[in-house]
């Protein structure tokens, strides 16, 4: 800092600016520039003066976390006030989320804005008053440990705020142990193994997921890994089996590759005169630099391991280092099964998991919570499902960073990433009845559509990306010599690295193969948020693509909200593509958080309102049979559903005659049985939405024709409705019902120029269609149309190999087709001399 300080007298800097810790800078090179000199500090001045401000945000409990841009004096951090800014502190936040999520990124576009505010003058100098401030030291090992007779918020604020460094401690069994990853526990407190802990004001509990504490309040927290005085760091659900693993023999070639490791401990371990077996890393002097040199040596040794730094805190001395290092090796790195619950429907087992999966586990979310997901059949609870908090993400995109960065998925052949792809096909294809199944039963799609379009055409889509793996390549071009040398530029695509994942709750699993496929064919990894209403098929999916042999942190699934997940998704930095499936208004909201982030790639496919123009000289028997479909398909909950049909006025009572005939016979019912042509609408909030939509329609003055009510039976089951004489001014003439709600208009006959002029009267541009004879009529008017896709003389027919997406506000980027795999590539141009 030193240097980057007195060098403005040699360059003539007119502003320092400067990190905090101002106190160590001498006062002539503060006041030497023209405009003198300002500081970054993160916290929200006068609060937390001193240089472990993040810290103690944390372990105060404060519900605002901030930082301060000010201009230097002669005091620690009293200097008058630039600007500040602030943010709300999450109950999962940590130093290092603080900082990654706000602090950092934020603080950089102070940093520029405060200097564009001096050079323009108009900074202003607010001195900072004195009531409140506080200042607080630097923490010591020796006085972080936990005071455990208070409640569970304050003694989970103690430990993150320590964490990692110095780290907060308490005493277990006699010895002391430091305390890391701590959360508060929501919902109920799972079984564990009692153990007594000095200090507190009940036994803690050793569960599955780590170490349960207890507050003064009876409220709990989780605490995910215990850190022993030698240096030894364990997951604390291991507190009781942590000394149990017997050791392997190793063959002759793991023993040279042991003598080998023995060099390298000796390379950092220069004080050590020779590494015996009870050598201690710790102890004998490392640090975390060394830590990470040893893992990096090691990467460069034998890039198979999947090596870890905390792998080194957990096995600190060189007996049981080699041992771990082995099992790693041998492919014997003790993963656990996965937790899965089996639950029986129509006679079947079904494998339903419901946890996050995180780093090819299923976990329970950080925090402890989950939610209820309900059968739409019956309104009846399928199952909890574990609830992902902020962190959860954080955990999500580090392990998807590290399986890109440094695992085998990036180091991987393209022909053998697309058979492991096949390979996930296979096994959707082999579980198809199960995947129907849980669709059914989550989104309420009836089982015969579950099977042939829900998970049918998911198999597919993996199927058509398996086989573009090892056909991505780029181009040779031809450019203007250097002479008297010669040029050559060529071009290669290459993955993004991690890309996030968004999708909507009406076809769940194809939403997910049709943007995952094409991700990972891509060499991409990828954290995938399903909808929260219908999040299992996705787990499910998580559990095949561990039996195909995606390697762990490639695929990272994470049930919860859009408002905490989706937003951290579309804010975190190390994401580098969002692809999302859902409303325009979120689609807007997703973008622009990208854009702010760090300048994401994004591919939007949103709402629509697809327009279906039926004109006189078409087969209406076809017409009326596609027309049904292109708005009563899978119960209305259809991206590209036709929203409005513009019938000619000469076949029009004819047309609505016909169609609500055929209404008549529909079988409402449960999606599970098998001749069920109608199941409920997705959940009871969409259900009364719709309700809302037909008296809206009512209201307006549109005739409803047929349904618009509730079936009386239990679940969330809607008529399908039909309703005519629809004026281009009202309500359900403009906006998407996403349900069984056929909106019809008339036009006058002939009037092609009219009909169509009215059709692209639309902010949306999804999807579109004709039905005519007349094969001039309908190139013409597929041209005139303003949508991504076209349909004669039929309708709903997607397939992998064509591209989909939609124009103007539906959104842009594609899914399916070749076009889809460019979305999740980069080009980059090499030009060579010689």
């Amino acid at each position: 800092m030193g240097h980057l300080c007195s060098s403005s007298h040699a360059v003539g800097a007119e502003l320092n600016v400067l990190p905090f810790c101002s106190q160590f800078i001498p006062m002539n090179i503060i006041d030497h520039p023209k405009h003198g000199s300002i500081i970054y500090h993160p916290s929200i001045l006068p609060l937390h003066r001193g240089a472990s401000a993040i810290n103690w945000t944390l372990i105060h409990g404060d519900k605002k976390a901030g930082f301060t841009v000010f201009w230097a004096d002669d005091g620690l951090d009293t200097g008058p006030i630039l600007l500040q800014r602030e943010c709300a502190v999450e109950s999962s936040d940590t130093v290092d989320t603080l900082y990654n999520r706000f602090l950092f990124p934020e603080g950089i576009r102070a940093m520029v804005e405060s200097v564009q505010l001096i050079a323009d003058g108009k900074a202003p100098r607010v001195p900072q008053t004195e009531e409140g401030a506080s200042y607080e030291g630097i923490q010591k090992k020796s006085n972080a440990r936990v005071n455990l007779a208070q409640p569970a918020e304050a003694i989970h604020n103690w430990i993150r705020g320590h964490d990692k460094v110095p780290g907060a401690w308490t005493v277990i069994d006699g010895q002391s142990v430091t305390l890391y990853g701590s959360s508060m526990l929501g919902g109920s407190v799972p079984a564990g193994q009692p153990l007594e802990i000095e200090g507190a004001s009940r036994p803690g509990l050793i569960a599955k997921n780590g170490l349960i504490l207890y507050g003064t309040d009876g409220k709990a927290l989780l605490v995910k890994n215990l850190q022993f005085e030698d240096g030894k760091m364990i997951p604390a659900s291991k507190y009781f089996s942590s000394g149990e693993s017997s050791s392997v023999d190793l063959t002759d070639a793991e023993k040279k590759m042991a003598e080998e490791i023995r060099t390298i401990w000796k390379g950092i371990l220069s004080n050590v005169a020779a590494i015996e077996d009870t050598t201690d890393f710790f102890k004998s002097g490392a640090a975390s630099m060394d830590v990470v040199r040893l893992v990096e040596e090691l990467k460069q040794k034998c890039a198979s391991v999947q090596l870890q730094n905390e792998d080194v805190y957990m096995a600190t001395t060189f007996q049981d280092f080699i041992q771990m290092f082995v099992r790693k090796l041998r492919g014997e790195d003790q993963e656990e099964e996965l937790d899965i619950d089996y639950v029986k429907v129509n006679n079947m087992t079904v494998k339903m998991p419901y946890q996050c999966f995180i780093n090819g586990k299923f976990e329970d979310a950080e925090n402890g919570k989950t939610y209820d997901t309900i059968n739409p059949t019956d309104g009846s609870v399928i199952c909890k499902v574990s609830y992902a908090s902020v962190e959860d993400v954080d955990r999500a995109v580090a392990a998807a960073k590290e399986a890109y960065d440094n695992g085998l998925w990036g180091k991987m052949n393209p022909r053998d990433r697309g058979s492991l792809l096949y390979k996930l096909a296979d096994l959707m294809e082999e579980h198809q009845e199960e995947l129907a199944t849980i669709e059914s039963i989550d989104s309420g799609a009836v089982y015969t559509l579950a099977l042939k379009t829900h998970v049918g055409m998911s198999i597919q889509t993996f199927r058509y990306f398996a086989g573009w793996c090892d056909k991505i390549q780029g181009k040779t071009i031809p450019i203007n010599q250097a002479r008297p040398n010669r040029n050559l530029t060529f071009t290669k695509k290459e993955p993004l690295g991690v890309c996030a994942i968004v999708i909507p709750w009406n076809y769940p699993l194809m939403m997910l193969a049709w943007k995952s496929a094409a991700c990972l064919a891509a060499g991409n990894t990828l954290v995938l948020k399903p909808a929260q209403v219908t999040p299992l098929t996705a787990l499910k999916f998580a559990e095949l693509s561990v039996k195909a042999g995606i390697p762990k942190g490639v695929i990272n699934i994470l049930p919860g909200s859009g408002g905490m997940v989706g937003q951290r998704l579309s804010d975190h930095p190390d994401i580098r593509k969002l692809g999302f499936t859902g409303s325009t208004p979120i689609g807007k909201q997703i973008m622009k958080s990208c854009a702010l982030s760090n300048l994401k790639k994004v591919s939007l496919e949103l709402g629509g309102k697809s327009p279906l123009i039926i004109f006189s000289d078409c087969d209406i028997d076809k017409a009326v049979r596609m027309g049904m479909s292109s708005v009563y398909f899978n119960k209305g909950e259809n991206c590209i559903a036709a929203g409005r049909l513009f019938v000619e006025e000469s076949i029009h009572d004819e047309f609505i005659s016909q169609v609500v005939e055929e209404i008549q016979k529909m079988k409402i019912g449960d999606p599970l049985d098998r001749s069920t042509d109608h199941g409920p609408q997705n959940h009871k909030a969409h259900l009364d939405k719709l309700l809302e939509y037909c008296d809206i329609g009512v209201k307006e003055g549109a005739t409803l024709v047929y349904g618009g009510r509730q079936v009386d039976r239990p679940g969330f089951f809607m008529e399908p409705t039909v309703f005519t004489d629809v004026e281009d001014h009202m309500f359900i003439a403009k906006e998407e019902s996403f349900g069984p709600v056929m909106v019809v208009s008339k036009f006058k006959d002939g009037d092609v120029e009219g009909v169509l002029e009215r059709a692209n009267d639309t902010e949306y541009g999804l999807a579109s269609g004709v039905f005519t004879r007349d094969i001039n009529k309908a190139m013409y008017v597929s041209e005139r149309l303003e949508a991504g896709t076209v349909f004669i003389n039929t309708y709903n027919k997607t397939d992998v190999a064509s591209p989909f997406g939609g124009f103007k506000q539906s959104g842009f980027g594609k899914d399916l087709g070749e076009d889809a795999l460019m979305e999740y590539l980069k080009t980059k141009a090499v030009t060579v001399e010689y």
